[in-house]
């Protein structure tokens, strides 16, 4: 296929997910203050979408205010829960360049957009993910927390034969041609859905870029830590009988691995020097959505 116009960066769409539950007491601030870091910092066409799944506290209606008040912010509500139903919903129902989500208390300091997008613009990768476990991260956390943490990333190299090093960490970035190709055969709709989605790229030979972060817990945080580590452990070991089965060989068949790249197509690498557009807020209606 021929590859369209080369773009300059002002024309590459990204939509970034933030997906919440209960959270109107920070959504408000949070956008806000993404917001003013994306007018100064993105040159990206870029639009903020606000994701609730069953929240009872009110996170719709301030999520709605939000959508009407600004023109590059968008909502959508799903009644069941579920952080990878979130995703999901948002990322397939997209038809943007590069999605994004992060968490909606910006626990990891947004100075990690930059890397993580020029990676998949510019450096041919398909995702870019945060990572708390590198060498170069900074972060603060209970010891608990930190413990289970890397636990669970072992466990998931020792069973699953992974190279990735955090996979739950709430940062990340696919270009649309892995949204597309692999987002549908994530089965997890809740916590395990970030570390089912590097798992499938990896095996299926996407490329995966790390990028550490600076990252601070949110004091506030509400996760079940042992009910989701349990969750997730339970995933690692339905995720290994799934790879092992004459069905993950099918798919492979079938989802090709995409050919080698040095940049997303139609995007013009050279133009990306610049760190600024004159209007980089663009409003809903402005990015592409997928019909229906």
């Amino acid at each position: 296929m021929t590859a369209p116009a080369l773009k300059h960066p002002s024309e590459v769409t990204v939509d970034l997910v933030i997906p919440v539950l209960n959270e109107a007491h920070v959504l408000a601030g949070s956008v806000n203050t993404l917001r003013l870091y994306l007018l100064g910092s993105l040159p990206y066409r870029w639009r903020i979408v606000i994701v609730d799944n069953g929240s009872t506290d009110g996170t719709a209606d301030v999520g709605r205010r939000l959508a009407g008040q600004y023109s590059d912010v968008a909502f959508l509500q799903l009644e069941k829960r579920g952080r990878g139903r979130a995703l999901r919903h948002a990322w397939t129902q997209s038809c943007v360049d590069l999605v994004c989500y992060m968490d909606v208390d910006l626990s990891t300091d947004l100075s990690a957009l930059p890397v993580m997008f020029r990676a998949l613009v510019a450096e041919g990768y398909d995702l870019a993910v945060g990572s708390r476990l590198m060498r170069e991260s900074r972060i603060r956390r209970c010891l608990n927390r930190e413990i289970i943490s890397r636990i669970y990333n072992v466990l998931v190299k020792a069973v699953l034969f992974t190279h990735f090093s955090d996979a739950q960490c709430g940062f990340k970035a696919l270009t649309r041609q892995a949204v597309e190709r692999l987002v549908p055969r994530v089965q997890d709709q809740s916590w395990f859905f970030d570390t089912e989605l590097l798992v499938l790229a990896e095996k299926l030979g996407y490329r995966i870029q790390d990028v550490p972060v600076t990252w601070n817990e949110d004091d506030d945080s509400r996760v079940k830590i042992v009910q989701t580590a349990w969750e997730d452990i339970k995933g690692v070991f339905r995720l290994r009988r799934f790879l092992w089965s004459k069905d993950f060989t099918l798919l492979a068949r079938s989802v090709a691995k995409p050919p080698p790249a040095t940049a997303i197509p139609g995007i013009d690498v050279v133009k990306l020097t610049a760190t600024a557009v004159s209007d980089p807020a663009v409003p809903a209606t402005q990015v592409p959505r997928a019909a229906g």
